[in-house]
């Protein structure tokens, strides 16, 4: 089943249990992907969550913690994560650095950010991982 039926699928159960937050996450996305659908260069239905998720989640910054808009964030937060691919520690990602940087003659920042990137898109902070290359180069 594709990423669009099991959000389609979702609304309807979310309707039925009048779940508001969750009802409107759910209809977001599918807007999403019905823009997807309509537009000339297409992206994969995953690639939308995460972005959708990564832009939510840096909106979060802006509100104070423990604010009525910060709780909803939060909410809207769990409802997307269920849609997101599983996460990778940053044991995994840190055998990922491991792995590149033996395979390369001479490693460096953009080298590795290069091929790392790919392999953890969505699935781990882009941010951390950065910072992560940066001690590993050291």
């Amino acid at each position: 089943m594709s990423l669009k039926d099991r959000v389609s699928k979702e609304i309807i159960a979310a309707m039925k249990a009048k779940q508001k937050t969750r009802l409107n996450v759910l209809r977001y996305l599918k807007k999403l992907f019905i823009e997807n659908d309509t537009s000339a260069k297409k992206i994969d239905e995953q690639d939308i969550v995460i972005s959708h998720a990564k832009k939510t989640k840096d909106s979060l910054s802006l509100y104070p913690e423990g604010s009525d808009q910060a709780n909803e964030i939060i909410a809207e937060m769990a409802v997307l994560d269920e849609f997101l691919p599983a996460q990778l520690t940053e044991a995994d990602v840190q055998k990922f650095i491991d792995d590149i940087k033996a395979s390369q003659d001479k490693p460096n920042m953009g080298l590795i950010m290069k091929e790392l990137s790919p392999k953890i898109k969505g699935q781990f902070d882009g941010k951390k991982a950065s910072e992560m290359v940066k001690a590993a180069l050291n």
